[in-house]
């Protein structure tokens, strides 16, 4: 039996990898931080295996006899002190150390689409520099850049819920965002490919425009937008590093940078926004 390490698995994608791995037959070692948290979290079969990333000496044995490393790891908000560089850049870049050290063939790192157009973005930039030292480290690697979550789009269902949709600039940009459970197919199917990089949506792409005129439509409310111009954007970009703390401006740069580009992948899935408006609305 293969066996796979996943790093981030309790996270919203490191779930569905688990879940995903495990029904194609493969021994799961999930990386969790907090054992007791993970054991609420019904990983399944998935043998759960507590360390920290930003130990190394807590990886130790972690991947012996491991065929694949899964790493969706990163933090979208900075606490306990850490930032996106301890995690997302070090954090990884210790699970590539140990990896090499154990001699596993091939290491899986889920990035983010466009981040040749986000350089400057403190969370981007720490992705970009991992995904920069795994492709010149001496193991097979695959990078899967989705465009988003279908979670992420909660926004757009909150402010329609809310009476009105604040958007950027004229809504013409796009974006088709993936299910947590199809990402973790195209992660899976790239890896047996051992493809270099893909690029990744579901298979609906949306302008925002009409992002917020679906999230009226499940609500069965009138369609209430008001754009904004884009400087509003430009500006808070370099005013909000300023004004905030980092566990603030971090993300909100991120989120703001990215609804400034299309962000559009390859379109897979079965998965439709729609449906996940409905059950959650």
């Amino acid at each position: 039996m293969k066996t796979v390490v996943i790093a981030g698995a309790t996270g919203y994608l490191g779930g569905c990898l688990v879940a995903r791995y495990l029904k194609e037959g493969w021994h799961v070692r999930a990386l969790v931080r907090d054992r007791t948290r993970a054991e609420r979290l019904e990983l399944g079969a998935a043998e759960l295996v507590e360390a920290q990333v930003t130990e190394p000496e807590t990886l130790k044995g972690v991947f012996d006899d491991a065929n694949l490393v899964v790493s969706s790891l990163g933090i979208t908000r900075q606490r306990d002190g850490l930032t996106y560089q301890d995690v997302d850049f070090q954090g990884n870049a210790n699970l590539l150390d140990a990896a090499l050290a154990a001699g596993v063939p091939h290491f899986a790192y889920v990035h983010v689409i466009g981040a040749e157009r986000m350089k400057g973005v403190a969370l981007v930039d720490a992705k970009q520099a991992f995904v920069d030292r795994l492709q010149a480290a001496p193991i097979q690697s695959t990078i899967i850049a989705p465009c988003g979550f279908f979670s992420d789009m909660r926004d757009f269902l909150e402010m329609a819920r809310g009476g009105r949709v604040w958007l950027i600039g004229d809504g013409s940009l796009k974006l088709n965002p993936i299910h947590g459970e199809d990402l973790a197919e195209a992660v899976h199917t790239a890896v047996e490919a051992k493809r270099p990089l893909i690029e990744v949506g579901g298979p609906d792409t949306f302008t925002h425009e009409e992002l917020a005129e679906l999230a009226f439509s499940v609500l069965g409310k009138p369609a209430k937008i008001t754009h904004l111009p884009d400087i509003l954007r430009r500006a808070a970009i370099k005013v909000l590093p300023w004004v905030t703390p980092a566990n603030i401006h971090g993300p909100a740069t991120f989120f703001l940078t990215a609804m400034g580009a299309d962000m559009v992948g390859t379109q897979t899935g079965t998965h439709h926004l729609k449906s996940f408006f409905e059950e959650i609305a």
